[in-house]
C-alpha cells in the first residue's frame, strides 16, 4: 500500500481510526519496525487483507522479523495468526498448507510457554493444530485429536466469552463421534451461546448451519446461511467477504436445487 500526497488530498473526511490504519499499513511496507511496533502494524495490515491477501504475507514477515529479536507472547500469538491465515488463504499446495499450520503452531507452543493463562495462545494452537489434522485426515492425525479437544477445554477455562474457542467447542462436539468426546445436542448449545456472545460472528453461524444441514434441518439451515449472506457488519470482514459469505451462498444454492427448501434466496450484493 502506498501513502500519496492525493489521498489527504481526495478523502479529506476520512475518519481518524481508518487514517491512523492506512498510515501504519503504509508505514509497514515502506519502513523498518520496531518489535514493540509489529503487532499494531501486523493488525493494521491484516484488518482488511481481503482487498490486497499479499498484506498476509507482509504481516507475517513483520511479526517472524520481530519474534527474532523481542520474542514477545503477543507477538508470538499475533505471528500464530498469521500463519493459520497463510494456510487458509495463501498457500499453493497441501504441502505449503501443512506447513503454515505447523509453524503456527510451534509459535503458538512458544507462546503458550511464556504465557501459559493467554487464552488466544491456546487457541490459535488448537486451531492450526486442527487445520493440521483436516489436511491430514482425521484418523491419520488421531494423535492430535487429543490434544486439540484439552487446547479447546483450555481456552474456555481461561475465557468462557472467548468466541471463537466456543465455536471450536461447537464444531468439535459436532464432528467427532462419541468416543471421542462427540455430543450433538451440546454441540448446538455451544454455537448458539457464540452467538448471543457475538452475533456478528458469521463463522459461527455457518457452522451452525453446516450443523443443520448435516440433521436434515433445512429450514434452520436455511435461515442461518441467509442471516450469513446478509451480515450488515460481520466481525471478520475479510474471512466473511473472501470465504464465508460465498460458501454460504453455494450452501443455499445447494438447498434449492435439491428442493430442501423453496422461495428464491435473498440477491444480497
Amino acid at each position: 500500500m502506498e501513502l500519496r500526497a492525493s489521498l489527504l488530498e481526495s478523502r479529506p473526511m476520512l475518519p481518524r481510526a481508518a487514517l491512523l490504519l492506512t498510515l501504519l499499513a503504509a508505514l509497514a511496507v515502506s519502513t523498518p519496525v520496531g518489535a514493540e511496533d509489529a503487532v499494531p502494524a501486523a493488525r493494521a495490515l491484516l484488518v482488511a487483507w481481503h482487498e490486497d491477501p499479499a498484506r498476509i504475507d507482509r504481516a507475517r514477515s513483520l511479526l517472524e522479523t520481530a519474534v527474532a529479536t523481542d520474542a514477545a507472547p503477543e507477538t508470538l500469538v499475533e505471528l500464530s495468526r498469521a500463519w493459520f491465515l497463510t494456510g487458509d488463504f495463501r498457500a499453493r499446495s497441501e504441502g505449503e498448507r501443512v506447513a503454515a499450520y505447523e509453524r503456527g503452531s510451534e509459535v503458538a507452543r512458544r507462546a503458550i510457554a511464556a504465557a501459559p493463562r493467554s487464552d488466544r495462545a491456546h487457541l490459535w494452537l488448537a486451531l492450526n493444530s486442527g487445520r493440521t489434522a483436516e489436511v491430514r485426515g482425521v484418523m491419520r492425525a488421531i494423535t492430535l485429536v487429543n490434544s486439540i479437544r484439552e487446547e479447546a477445554e483450555t481456552v474456555l477455562k481461561l475465557n468462557p466469552s472467548n468466541v471463537d474457542g466456543i465455536i471450536l467447542a461447537a464444531a468439535l462436539a459436532a464432528e467427532m463421534p462419541g468416543f471421542l468426546g462427540g455430543d450433538r445436542a451440546k454441540a448446538e448449545t455451544l454455537f448458539k451461546r457464540a452467538l448471543e456472545v457475538d452475533p456478528h460472528r458469521t463463522g459461527g453461524r455457518l457452522e451452525l448451519a453446516r450443523f443443520y444441514v448435516n440433521g436434515k434441518r433445512w429450514r434452520d439451515a436455511q435461515r442461518e446461511l441467509q442471516r450469513v449472506i446478509d451480515e450488515p457488519a460481520p466481525t471478520d470482514l475479510p474471512r466473511w467477504t473472501v470465504s464465508e459469505r460465498p460458501r454460504a451462498r453455494a450452501m443455499l444454492a445447494e438447498l434449492h436445487d435439491r428442493g430442501r427448501v423453496t422461495g428464491a434466496p435473498s440477491q444480497s450484493p
